[in-house]
């Protein structure tokens, strides 16, 4: 279990570092103006209105980062900061998760696919850890059901593991369309686009340090297993 640790301190400084770094980045760009003067709000309606959705609102929510698009209400949710401040971060964000309603509206297959096996992930992360673990303290018992367990729980896990690698293409493909959308349509700068690119850029290695991690552990799991038959 030693190993454990010591993988799962490392992932930790990891995704400190690509945490710090993002906030550190919307905390500059939100330093950019945007020179149209819209708010996060009006960028998200207007992108909406551009692509021919009239069925998705675009709502406040409290908190920090907490921007996301809720397909079951079909609502934009956009964090206080965003929704209401005009600047190259609040535009990026708001595009992106504009990008999610897109991408709803087109049917986009690897936001079907995401959204197919959401169930199965709700299940899967109760459970997986607590399921390992109980395998593991089995089979070091000398219980004949624990590898049993453990496999069933190492299973468990890489439902968790599947679906944070399908996240990294839904994630991606929402900021493309954001950054194709901002230049397309003039809606900012160059070096405005710039930021927002930037910011986007740093979003997306939040959702790419995670897949890596979960790999990483399930890799790790996976090893335990194996050594334990052999």
């Amino acid at each position: 279990m030693i190993g454990y640790y010591i993988l799962g301190g490392l992932l930790f400084l990891i995704s400190s570092y690509v945490s710090n770094k993002l906030k550190s980045k919307f905390g500059h760009y939100s330093k950019i103006t945007l020179q149209n003067g819209m708010s996060g709000a009006e960028i998200a309606e207007k992108m909406l209105a551009d692509h021919g959705i009239t069925n998705v609102s675009v709502v406040s929510t409290s908190g920090s980062l907490t921007d996301h698009y809720n397909p079951q209400n079909k609502t934009v949710n956009l964090s206080e900061s965003v929704y209401a401040q005009r600047n190259a971060a609040a535009a990026a964000v708001a595009a992106h998760e504009v990008g999610h309603a897109v991408q709803h509206a087109q049917a986009y297959s690897w936001l079907k696919m995401r959204s197919a096996i959401v169930p199965a992930v709700g299940i899967s992360s109760k459970l997986s850890n607590i399921v390992i673990m109980v395998g593991l303290g089995m089979s070091a018992a000398g219980t004949a059901l624990g590898n049993g367990i453990f496999l069933l729980g190492i299973a468990l896990f890489a439902v968790t593991t599947l679906f944070t690698f399908i996240t990294l293409p839904v994630e991606y493909d929402a900021s493309n369309r954001a950054l194709a959308w901002l230049e397309n349509k003039n809606m900012v700068t160059r070096e405005e686009h710039a930021g927002a690119k930037d910011a986007l850029k740093w979003a997306a290695r939040t959702y790419l340090v995670a897949a890596i991690g979960s790999l990483a552990t399930l890799l790790y799991f996976v090893s335990i297993f194996l050594n334990r038959r052999s």
